[in-house]
């Protein structure tokens, strides 16, 4: 642990009873990284205690954690993780907290060897660049970003809200500043002005703005902006339709699809066959959310059956769980889910 540990078998029984109960101390040697660790108000103390029903009670630079044996463990990994994640410099906020909660319960549900040690530290995934470190917040992310580590081509698949585009651009950021590659390419298919945007004014930048803007965040996001307007004007950072991409070979670039639900079968074999020497490309979609004409059928959707146990393809499919953004957010990808599912089944009872 970052700092000292009091254990005894004492708790407080309104909480848990005296077979599976657990209360101890922990204490942080800094006072101020203690602070940002609880949180304004304690804010972050409280969060611990509603998601893990535990008691956790601040006492200076300590705090008394008492409760069920398993969600006070993992109460004192999470605590542990965002205290190592203050004296590396970085900051914490509410999200973090969030994920490390996750990231604490997923590894006690993932112990299945006896051998395996409960106490271990949390360990994710991180992205890096000069100006910001981000670090899974779910195991799904924590996936993906191996993933992207690891495989030349990679598909993240699921609800909006889940970290797939971010994360993507975060990591052709970080391969970018390594010099691991040349260049970033973002692209996004133009479903809305079907991919003939000749009629809206300005340049190409300017026509494909508007269906690129999340890239562009999270971009200036993970880079300082003035690095960001010149990569884009010596082309080292290009953004383009996906229309643009046939005929050319995609080497020693981060190459990024986004919305590739909306791409076509022929769409999406054309760009999935631009990558060249030292290329990476990572491809990000919702297959639940096509606005393709019906009857057309989603590249993205095809080419995840097809490309299913290719070597050098990595895919990586998010949960309603692994939303990150509002809570609600998760809520109400559940209930479309849910919806859809009594909506097909009623359509199949009355053919």
């Amino acid at each position: 642990m970052n700092g000292h540990e009091l254990i005894s078998s004492s708790s407080r029984q309104s909480k848990t009873s005296a077979t599976d109960a657990n209360h101890f101390v922990l204490t942080f040697e800094n006072n101020r990284f203690a602070s940002e660790l609880f949180g304004q108000f304690d804010q972050n103390l409280k969060l611990l205690e509603e998601r893990l029903r535990i008691d956790a009670r601040p006492r200076g630079n300590s705090v008394a954690i008492s409760g069920d044996v398993v969600a006070t463990n993992q109460a004192r990994r999470a605590l542990d993780y965002l205290y190592g994640r203050l004296q590396s410099g970085a900051s914490i906020d509410t999200s973090d907290v969030e994920g490390a909660i996750r990231m604490a319960v997923a590894a006690d549900d993932q112990l299945q060897l006896p051998t395996m040690e409960r106490k271990a530290k949390l360990t994710m995934a991180q992205i890096s660049t000069r100006k910001k470190t981000i670090a899974a917040r779910t195991p799904m992310q924590d996936a993906y970003i191996r993933a992207m580590q690891r495989a030349e081509l990679v598909f993240g698949v699921g609800p909006a809200g889940t970290g797939k585009t971010y994360l993507a651009v975060a990591h052709a950021a970080q391969l970018l500043e390594r010099g691991a590659v040349d260049r970033i390419i973002l692209s996004r298919p133009a479903v809305e002005a079907g991919e003939r945007l000749g009629f809206l004014p300005g340049d190409m930048k300017e026509k494909v703005d508007p269906y690129l803007r999340p890239l562009y965040d999270a971009l200036y996001d993970m880079m300082p902006g003035d690095k960001v307007e010149r990569a884009i004007t010596a082309g080292v950072i290009e953004i383009a339709p996906l229309a643009f991409m046939r005929g050319r070979t995609l080497a020693n670039a981060a190459v990024i699809l986004d919305e590739a639900q909306n791409t076509t079968s022929m769409q999406m074999k054309m760009f999935l066959t631009r990558l060249g020497e030292n290329g990476r490309m990572i491809v990000t979609g919702d297959p639940s959310q096509v606005d393709l004409p019906r009857g057309v059928k989603s590249g993205l959707v095809e080419a995840l059956q097809i490309l299913r146990g290719v070597e050098g393809v990595s895919v990586i499919r998010f949960k309603d769980a692994d939303v990150v953004r509002h809570p609600l957010v998760a809520r109400i990808v559940r209930a479309y889910e849910g919806h859809t599912a009594v909506h097909d089944e009623s359509e199949q009872s009355d053919r």
